[in-house]
């Protein structure tokens, strides 16, 4: 259960973050931005270990910094694609 509530904490402020870093009209929510953190956490984790930096291998810095990086992605991702749909 710990795990769990780990993954919650630290994908809520890997979301909050890039929401912070990327500005403009995002999903909203807290829901949402622990979604968008753990998203991209696997996100920028399996990219990372494709480009063989490796992936998310705990609570460090360098794996929030992949987690950071990851929902970024993920928001570029949705802005494009939800901006194809208006």
């Amino acid at each position: 259960m710990n795990g769990i509530i780990s993954w919650i904490v630290f994908g809520l402020i890997a979301g909050a973050i890039a929401k912070f870093l990327t500005p403009g009209r995002d999903p909203g929510g807290c829901i949402i931005t622990i979604i968008i953190g753990v998203v991209g956490a696997l996100l920028g984790g399996w990219i990372a270990t494709l480009l063989g930096i490796g992936g998310i291998s705990g609570f460090d810095f360098r794996s929030f910094v992949i987690a950071v990086l990851g929902s970024i992605l993920l928001l570029f991702l949705w802005r494009m694609i939800s901006g194809r749909r208006r």
